[in-house]
């Protein structure tokens, strides 16, 4: 019987399904038969926390080129002298900067997709991801398929026909799932400060997490919601099930993020629209977008108004992500806001997360001019049109009390040299 790693070879630069299209197929017969690895750069946008596949542990010869920090791109980068040197890349590129540099490189030599079973047509659906798939599809000098009977069949830009695959291996596999982290009172405080700055009628651009899931929760008493975003997670479903979304209104998304009960949800979601990156993160679509609200998280913000999303105590977690394309978008939107969500403290409250200035452990994710407004546990600060001092005094506001005072020394230094 054929499997999808017949078609690999050395040499290759092979795109990889990933987020929530990671393919299981794919991971069983890379595991029984890692020497089919060998030789292979492996490139897709795989995401911490979420997928699962170690491309670089399979075999001593297989390479990875990557977009986000992983545990395992961290032990890649990590040996300079073993087996593994020179094996992960990891490139410092947003959302945008990921789309410029798949349509720019030469096509890679194979593309993996995990899709639904074609229809009466012969067309087979994307099903729960369609963000970076459709730049390289086209492009891919082979295209071969993993047809998942388990893989919900969704709307969207971008669908395959069954003529377009080199070959495809027809096979039911678990889909991968994603449990948003538990909010609790922590949460539901930053909730309840954020909801009053969202308006009936506002279109919203969330991620994932523990603070947009506390978020839904406080917006539930609001109407005729909209969603554009980079992925849906259950957040949308509390908010489409208490009838705070607009009904009539297209929710524009790459990503479909969940269990099965979102799956399913999404399924059946007349107006869920997926689309590629160029549509959910380009500047100019999102500044289209009249009222566009875009709440993201962060590591730290500083006094500035610099916010580093990426590193924690010098070490990378993640990437820029979209964050940058949001932020830009949401601005350029006419009544558009962005506002930047994370607790005051870290570290059980040793450490605050509102910072004199980044230092070399931090990278600067959103400039100050940017910043919009910040909302923490204590309180919003709203940055936008203030001055030095007055950025400095609204942040210092919204920190926990037990460090107020150090940032407001910290500041009287910074000032006597700025």
């Amino acid at each position: 019987m054929r499997r999808l790693i017949d078609a690999l070879q050395p040499g290759q630069r092979v795109y990889v399904p990933s987020f929530s299209a990671e393919s299981a197929l794919l991971h069983d017969e890379l595991r029984a038969d890692p020497e089919r690895a060998r030789g292979v750069t492996f490139c897709g946008v795989q995401f911490p926390g979420i997928d699962r596949i170690d491309y670089l542990a399979l075999h001593p010869e297989a390479r990875q080129v990557a977009y986000f920090m992983s545990p395992a791109i961290r032990a890649g980068l990590a040996d300079l002298t073993g087996p593994a040197r020179g094996r992960a890349e990891l490139l410092s590129l947003d959302y945008l900067g990921i789309v410029r540099r798949l349509q720019d490189e030469p096509p890679v030599d194979l593309a993996i997709a995990q899709l639904t079973p074609p229809d009466a047509d012969g067309y087979c659906s994307p099903g729960v991801s369609a963000d970076f798939l459709p730049l390289v599809w086209a492009r891919a000098k082979r295209r071969i398929a993993h047809l998942n009977p388990c893989m919900p069949r969704t709307r969207g830009s971008f669908r395959v026909h069954v003529s377009e695959l080199d070959f495809a291996v027809e096979a039911e596999a678990p889909l991968l799932d994603f449990a948003d982290p538990r909010s609790g009172a922590l949460e539901a405080r930053i909730g309840a400060y954020v909801a009053p700055l969202v308006r009936d009628g506002d279109t919203l651009q969330f991620g994932i997490g523990a603070v947009p899931s506390a978020l839904a929760s406080a917006l539930t008493s609001h109407r005729h919601l909209r969603f554009h975003g980079g992925m849906i997670a259950a957040s949308l479903q509390t908010l489409w099930e208490a009838g705070a979304m607009d009904l009539d209104a297209r929710i524009t998304t790459g990503v479909v993020l969940g269990d099965s009960r979102l799956r399913d949800f999404a399924a059946r979601l007349e107006p869920l629209w997926l689309t590629d990156v160029t549509q959910t993160h380009g500047v100019a679509a999102l500044a289209a977008i009249p009222r566009l609200i875009a709440i993201n998280a962060a590591v730290e913000v500083d006094l500035f108004g610099q916010v580093n999303s990426e590193r924690a105590g010098g070490v990378i977690q993640a990437g820029a992500g979209g964050l940058p394309a949001f932020a830009q978008g949401a601005l350029a939107s006419p009544g558009g806001r962005l506002l930047i969500c994370l607790p005051a403290t870290a570290r059980r409250g040793e450490v605050s997360r509102i910072v004199p200035a980044l230092d070399a452990q931090a990278l600067c994710t959103v400039p100050r001019y940017l910043t919009d407004a910040v909302v923490t546990e204590h309180g919003v600060a709203e940055l936008r049109g203030l001055s030095l001092d007055a950025r400095a005094q609204a942040l210092i506001a919204i920190a926990a009390p037990e460090h107020r005072a150090s940032l407001s020394g910290a500041w009287d230094q910074i000032r006597r040299t700025a």
